[in-house]
């Protein structure tokens, strides 16, 4: 099956975060389109959905300057360069709650923004172990367990706006 291909590329912004880029783009059909603009993440991300031997789910507080909010999420953030999505999750959950995590099962990968950016997210699903340390005070407000009725009573009246965390709780069957 024939795929898009790029004829050719400005380079708008770079930075180790984000770039933009303005393609020329020729697709299957012929149609070309001279000004695609493509926002290229050189990082995937990862999520984590952490069980206590209750069936609690631990989210973290993150204050969000691009929305202007701060909401409960479950731990997430970007992959090392050549670190696998299991230790990239061990690492976030570690890092954003101070608990150890164990027995990870991926869940699904997918791209979120799929018609104008190349951002590859991964869920996994994984058990707590013991919390080692407190969590991370420059990123998170607060840690919280949240019971499985606490957490579909929060999606129904959409007090869950982040999309990571509303996937991987979906895929969950929350």
């Amino acid at each position: 099956m024939e795929k898009p291909k790029r004829i050719s590329r400005t380079i708008e912004y770079q930075s180790p975060w984000v770039n933009l880029y303005v393609d020329k783009v020729s697709f299957p059909n012929g149609r070309i389109i001279d000004r695609h603009h493509l926002l290229d993440f050189e990082r995937r991300s990862v999520a984590a959905v952490v069980d206590d031997p209750g069936g609690r789910i631990l989210f973290v507080r993150i204050p969000r300057y691009t929305t202007g909010s701060s909401e409960w999420e479950i731990p997430a953030g970007n992959m090392e360069k050549g670190e696998s999505v299991f230790a990239a999750a061990k690492r976030e959950v570690f890092e954003e709650t101070g608990y150890l995590s164990q027995d990870f099962v991926h869940l699904y990968t997918y791209s979120p923004m799929n018609g104008i950016s190349n951002k590859v997210f991964h869920v996994v699903r994984c058990k707590a172990a013991q919390q080692t340390k407190e969590p991370d005070s420059s990123e998170v407000q607060a840690i919280r367990w949240f019971t499985t009725t606490e957490i579909r009573d929060m999606i129904n009246n959409q007090e869950i706006s982040d999309g990571f965390t509303l996937t991987a709780l979906l895929l969950c069957r929350f």
